[in-house]
């Protein structure tokens, strides 16, 4: 599945497959349904993240980002255990010594796309004594929302970062970008 700029974080799963595309939030989305459908409990633990985050990811459309983003972090049962999506594909401290550079949403790779071969760290377990590590994003974090038993739970209370006019025209806007960057010589 492709990864596409999309404003809708509650598009249905079934949109999302039709589509063959989806936001990294969609596509997230797309994974709790297949793990609940193979019988995996999920949640989602709501942030608060800092706009500045994605700045890098849209330099033109910089001043249109909001000051925080409502970010639905994926968790799933795993025996006794709440396993976060960050640790679906190795321990934090394993995919840190892969890419200790960590991800900086700065290149191609979305957030998506960096959980199979890079920490993402947004509560700050991997900070020392001395210091934080370079994949340790809790800096960004705002609020810590809490638990949720779903996303759908979560954009109830708290809604969507974008007002549906908003998404929209937004929608519209990185619509054109993620077309022209389609069209683009490789």
């Amino acid at each position: 599945m492709a990864s596409v700029y999309a404003l809708n974080d509650t598009q249905p799963v079934s949109r999302t497959l039709a589509r063959g595309v989806g936001s990294c939030s969609q596509r997230l989305a797309v994974l709790e349904a297949v793990a609940r459908a193979g019988g995996i409990s999920t949640r989602v633990r709501g942030f608060l993240v800092d706009g500045s985050f994605w700045y890098s990811r849209f330099p033109r459309l910089r001043r249109l980002v909001p000051d925080t983003v409502l970010l639905a972090w994926p968790e799933f049962r795993t025996g006794q255990t709440w396993l976060n999506v960050s640790e679906l594909y190795a321990p934090l401290d394993a995919l840190s010594a892969a890419n200790p550079r960590g991800f900086t949403n700065t290149g191609p790779q979305t957030l998506f796309e960096a959980l199979s071969s890079t920490a993402v760290d947004w509560d700050g377990s991997t900070c020392g004594s001395d210091s934080c590590s370079s994949f340790d994003l809790s800096a960004l974090v705002r609020e810590d929302l809490g638990r949720f038993s779903s996303r759908d739970e979560l954009f109830a209370a708290h809604g969507q970062t974008l007002c549906p006019p908003a998404r929209i025209i937004g929608g519209a806007l990185l619509g054109r970008r993620a077309a022209g960057a389609a069209d683009a010589p490789s």
